[in-house]
């Protein structure tokens, strides 16, 4: 398993501390660095060149949202998760336009960011499944659509609606091959039917559509 340098990027010391300990008994990770602040984020990944920040949304001198921006605009490979202790629209809607590649509740299971991580480093947008439903509740719907989209809905087999959840979870094809107890090649081709039915071209979309329509 590849590991990762991460940038923890919180005002409370020990929340750091706390993730900080987690991350040091998790594979995932090679190097872990931090900061109090955005300014300060900004300065260490300067240094350090972290495949991976995790980032307080509310913090003083400088807040997650501005600090994400300014570290896409530096360095736009680099992948962000939004950290915070609540679920408002406008905070998520604002880290999505500041470039953020991810968003985790605080309160999350480790094991949820660990996914949210590994999900980011794949190139994946992740957002917490229970975050996901509510901003997807408030963008607009499409016209004509439907919530559940029946006629999508029976397109899909029971199989592919277990693969659909756990994509919408965040999880990889490895962890959804494991919790399905099916070989990582059929989950492949699972997942290439979705999307042909789905008529979308990646996970993300699949994901999106997915919510949107409730098929989920």
């Amino acid at each position: 398993m590849t590991k990762h340098s991460i940038l923890i990027v919180d005002d409370n010391a020990n929340l750091r501390a706390g993730l900080k300990v987690l991350f040091e008994q998790s594979e995932l990770v090679s190097e872990i660095h931090q900061a109090s602040n955005g300014r300060e984020a900004i300065q260490v990944a300067t240094r350090a060149n972290p495949a991976v920040i995790l980032l307080d949304v509310g913090m003083p001198i400088m807040d997650g949202i501005e600090a994400c921006q300014q570290l896409k605009q530096k360095w736009p490979e680099l992948k962000v998760i939004m950290l915070t202790s609540h679920d408002d629209e406008r905070d998520i809607f604002a880290a999505l336009a500041a470039g953020a590649n991810g968003y985790c509740l605080k309160d999350a299971d480790f094991s949820r960011l660990e996914t949210a991580v590994n999900a980011v480093v794949r190139g994946d947008l992740w957002i917490d499944s229970t975050i996901a439903h509510k901003v997807l509740r408030a963008l607009p719907k499409s016209a004509g659509a439907t919530t559940p989209d029946e006629m999508v809905y029976e397109q899909l087999s029971e199989r592919e609606l277990q693969v659909l959840q756990l994509i919408v979870e965040g999880l990889s094809n490895q962890e959804i091959g494991d919790r399905l107890s099916i070989k990582k090649d059929t989950v492949k081709t699972h997942i290439k039917h979705i999307m042909d039915k789905l008529a979308v071209s990646d996970r993300t979309q699949a994901a999106v559509k997915a919510l949107r329509h409730g098929l989920v």
